[in-house]
Order: structure tokens, then sequence, then C-alpha cells
């Protein structure tokens, strides 16, 4: 039997921290046979965040995510005020 599941690699530049109260985990993986980075954002609801967009870098997935919530705030993040092809995803 043959497991085609990719392997994923996920970043040192994920972390959790709290924004006006809230905890957010920053999640930053790719594929292992992938260059560029995925990156989600879950929120203290559970709410998971996902980009559309994939990244040069880890370092950059990690900058998206700590600028989109200075930018709005917490709870405008977790409301899904933020700009951006952010598309929210709950649990």
């Amino acid at each position: 039997m043959h497991d085609d599941a990719p392997n994923i690699v996920y970043s040192g530049e994920s972390q959790s921290f709290v924004v006006d109260g809230y905890r957010f985990d920053i999640q930053i993986y790719r594929g292992e046979d992938e260059a560029e980075w995925l990156l989600e954002v879950v929120d203290s609801a559970g709410a998971s965040h996902v980009w559309e967009d994939r990244f040069r870098s880890d370092k950059d997935a990690r900058h998206a995510a700590l600028n989109a919530l200075e930018d709005v705030g917490a709870e405008a993040f977790m409301r899904g005020d933020e700009q951006g092809d952010v598309v929210p995803f709950h649990k």
C-alpha cells in the first residue's frame, strides 16, 4: 500500500502570540517538494484564516500575518474585516 499523502514541512517561523488579549497561532507550512509557503492563522475562537497567496519565504508569510493583525486589530481580524485575499474557515 502506498501513502500518497505529501510530506508537510512546518516552518520555524510558526508561532503563537497574543494581540489585544486574544491568542493567535501562525502556522506556516509547505509541501516537501514545493518551494513556496502557505500561511494560516488560527484565532482564539478556533477559526482558521488561510491566505490564498503563497509566499517565497516563511519570513514573508509571518510578516504578512503580523501586518494583517496590526493593520485591523484582533477583533476585526476575527470578524473577517481584514483586507486582502484571506479566506476564513471555521473548524
